[in-house]
């Protein structure tokens, strides 16, 4: 099983719409598992258009929501009763939270398992880093300077805690973002380029509407990455 870590230095480039994307695309070939450990901004739920799924149990272990046959997914979005309300939790209970997500789950025989990391380096990604220790890393960001300083200590988390990254994304691509700075980037540090989603309107409504943009028809870039995720083989190996 491949376990891919989406990861972001910062907030709002759109992470989690590449995740959900990506894992549905995932899941036209393979057995896919999405786990959402944004703890205080979970929108697994809603991308999937899954908001309201009540979680199970079963001997023991928590049901994830289905998607589809090849598609399970789990968030602490489906446990909160009011969506608007926070979760006001210090490290060890999040901490607690994502081992129980991670052990806890009765996921089945997955190919893939996906994880929607919150933006940074803080909590949540030093306990799945801690969980997942064979795991590796896709980070996503948009083209703008200070969206790419905040990639570059992601990237040293990544390697301090030698996690493989698998490459860079640039997501929300031309316009006024511009383009091209992930790419560069990625070639500086020594890392995959994985490939542009661009700035569309179109993928933000789809998402939501809790329709994956990559049901629609439209590609947007996703499934060219998809394969690229698929066919990363390590340097070494």
């Amino acid at each position: 099983m491949r376990k891919i870590l989406v990861m972001s230095g910062k907030g709002g480039v759109g992470k989690t719409t590449v995740a959900v994307n990506l894992a549905v695309k995932l899941s036209e070939k393979n057995k896919v598992g999405l786990l959402d450990i944004d703890i205080h901004g979970p929108n697994v739920p809603k991308m999937l258009g899954l908001e309201g799924t009540e979680i199970r149990g079963e001997n023991g272990k928590m049901l994830p929501a289905e998607y589809s046959p090849s598609l399970k997914a789990i968030s602490i979005g489906f446990m909160l009763k009011d969506q608007n309300a926070p979760v006001i939790w210090r490290g060890p209970l999040k901490h607690k939270a994502i081992t129980q997500f991670v052990n806890d789950v009765e996921w089945g025989d997955l190919d893939y398992f996906v994880v929607d990391l919150p933006p940074g380096t803080g909590d949540e990604s030093m306990s799945i880093a801690e969980l997942i220790p064979e795991a590796e890393a896709v980070i996503v960001s948009t083209p703008q300077e200070v969206a790419l300083l905040d990639v570059r200590k992601t990237i040293g988390f990544a390697r301090k805690l030698n996690i493989r990254i698998i490459g860079l994304i640039e997501n929300m691509s031309g316009g006024v973002f511009g383009t091209g700075n992930v790419e560069k980037l990625a070639k500086e540090e020594g890392i995959p380029f994985l490939g542009t989603i661009p700035l569309d309107g179109s993928i933000a409504r789809a998402s939501d509407g809790g329709k994956p943009f990559v049901l629609s028809g439209a590609d947007g870039g996703f499934g060219k990455i998809a394969e690229k995720i698929a066919l990363y083989k390590p340097p070494h190996l």
